[in-house]
């Protein structure tokens, strides 16, 4: 067996050896990453491996079938926590300037943020909604897979040192006060005032594996779908939009679209500025 040959079937055990990690995490703890992008889900299992100084991924399936902390840990690792307030500032400042006329309209706005991770994104959407004064007549719901996540969404508890970033993104969305009168600085850390949680439900959903559980006039999906392969994003896509109502505005990440998928013909594209603000016509 030449070099060439002992790579390719090195490749293809480790290959198999991820896909049977993969089979019993869904198996015995019902998380579901086999339609993730095979790159991405590889790099940050040896990742893993590595961190917890292990010879292979199979003795990593050993340890987390056997151990709740390292498949806690692998968890965390697999699910992808990138975000701040006010992502992507020009999406916020679109969604005040073509959505929120709309949302004027509306007896009672419900809106899901799918994929929450830690909630700056959902905070910000609570800060926007009072300074237009929809708030009030508006129910949030923000849910993740990832149980820890949520807890932290739900304590509005995030780094002082993030600070200037999420002030300058609040600045640029159309912020209309100081950034600093919605939090507390404490230590190294601020807390968001409560008054921002009280429309606002934190609740386990997987997008992957758990049906809609309601109507909503806007759904924020944002940066999760990039990790997910072409039937997991068309299986999520439905997912969306069954949730949604009619004319209702779906919103994706930037880097995302609902180009080639089964319902592109159904949404109306709100803003020329490649925010990923689409409105369901149907």
């Amino acid at each position: 067996m030449n070099n060439q040959q002992k790579h390719d079937r090195s490749g293809e055990r480790e290959r198999i050896e991820i896909e049977l990690l993969l089979e019993g995490l869904y198996r015995f703890y019902g998380y579901d990453f086999r339609n993730y992008a095979f790159s991405s889900v590889r790099r940050r299992i040896l990742h893993r491996v590595s961190a917890e100084r292990l010879p292979s991924v199979t003795a990593l399936t050993e340890q987390i079938l056997h151990n709740r902390d390292a498949m806690d840990r692998l968890l965390s690792d697999l699910t992808i926590h990138v975000t701040e307030m006010f992502r992507d500032p020009q999406v916020f400042l679109a969604f005040r300037e073509k959505v929120v006329p709309m949302l004027r309209t509306y007896p009672f706005i419900r809106i899901w943020h799918a994929g929450c991770s830690t909630g700056e994104e959902v905070y910000s959407m609570a800060i926007l909604l009072k300074e237009e004064g929809l708030y009030d007549k508006t129910r949030i719901y923000a849910t993740d897979m990832n149980e820890q996540v949520l807890e932290t969404a739900k304590a509005g508890v995030f780094p002082l040192e993030r600070m200037q970033i999420f002030t300058r993104n609040y600045m640029e969305a159309g912020g209309k006060v100081s950034f600093s009168q919605y939090y507390t600085a404490k230590y190294n850390s601020v807390i968001f005032h409560s008054g921002l949680r009280e429309n606002i439900v934190f609740a386990q959903h997987n997008l992957v594996s758990d049906r809609s559980f309601n109507e909503f006039n806007v759904i924020f999906c944002r940066n999760v779908m990039i990790y997910f392969n072409k039937e997991l994003q068309d299986h999520v896509h439905e997912l969306l939009y069954d949730s949604l109502s009619s004319f209702g505005v779906l919103a994706l990440g930037t880097k995302e679209s609902i180009t080639f998928t089964r319902h592109a013909d159904a949404y109306q594209e709100l803003d020329d500025s490649h925010s990923r603000l689409y409105r369901k016509l149907r």
